[in-house]
């Protein structure tokens, strides 16, 4: 069975852990991309989920990820709220795949 992640700093990972996932503390940027590349070489995890804040200093590891069925990197607000960094995200994922905008603001 493959496993779930989430990297991010304490307050935004913790509570991850009540639902089965493999939570990974990281005091910065940097910690983040070492238990990032270390997550994707386990080969066991399907999906690990990262927060914004560090995902933006992390943009060209997780590009390498982006074409490649395992691991599923997305990245999710942290403690501070939404940056838009995950959602422009998804917007060009889903434009690459769909080949047009189809996420329409309320």
């Amino acid at each position: 069975m493959y496993k779930i992640g989430i990297i991010g700093e304490r307050d935004s990972v913790l509570g991850f852990m009540a639902i089965g996932f493999s939570v990974h503390e990281a005091e910065d940027a940097e910690t983040a991309r070492e238990v990032l590349r270390t997550l994707a070489k386990d080969g066991s995890y399907a999906i690990i989920f990262i927060v914004e804040n560090y995902a933006e200093a992390l943009a060209e590891d997780i590009a390498r990820y982006k074409d490649v069925p395992m691991p599923a990197v997305i990245t999710v607000p942290g403690r501070g709220g939404s940056t838009g960094y995950g959602l422009a995200a998804i917007k060009s994922a889903v434009e690459r795949a769909v080949g047009a905008d189809i996420i329409f603001k309320e």
